[in-house]
């Protein structure tokens, strides 16, 4: 029977089981259609409910659940100003992912210009209205 031949290439090591789980979570929570028109809009800048509603196309309420569970996977993050709540990309590595795996880039260089701009503005959105 042959070794296995990733023993001999240095400074290979095989991802722990607690960064295996992380990943499938990640991978899980980018699954969903509206997650993924999300969390893109998300990647080309700050943005509120009513706004990430109107770009995916779906009711305010439904962005809301899906930013809570993008939230809880740690992959978007909230910002409140006065009484409303703007939110933002966590992390701006999965821009890579979410591009290669929407236009078939394997560089930012080769996504659409839109994803290098800088920050959407947007009506923010009322905690007080049950937004968070």
């Amino acid at each position: 029977m042959l070794g296995c031949v990733h023993t001999s290439i240095a400074g290979f090591a095989m991802p722990t089981e607690e960064q295996v789980g992380a990943a499938a979570e990640s991978f899980r929570m980018l699954s969903d259609p509206t997650r993924i028109k999300v969390l893109w809009a998300l990647l080309q800048g700050e943005s509120s409910v009513a706004c990430l509603a109107e770009l995916a196309e779906v009711a305010p309420a439904v962005v809301s659940q899906h930013l809570a569970k993008l939230r809880l996977a740690g992959l978007v993050k909230g910002r409140r100003q006065g009484t409303f709540v703007y939110y933002s990309a966590a992390d701006q590595a999965v821009l890579q992912v979410l591009g290669q795996a929407l236009f078939g880039s394997s560089t930012t260089g080769s996504l659409p210009a839109s994803t290098t701009q800088g920050v959407r503005g947007g009506v923010g959105d009322s905690v007080a209205g049950g937004e968070r």
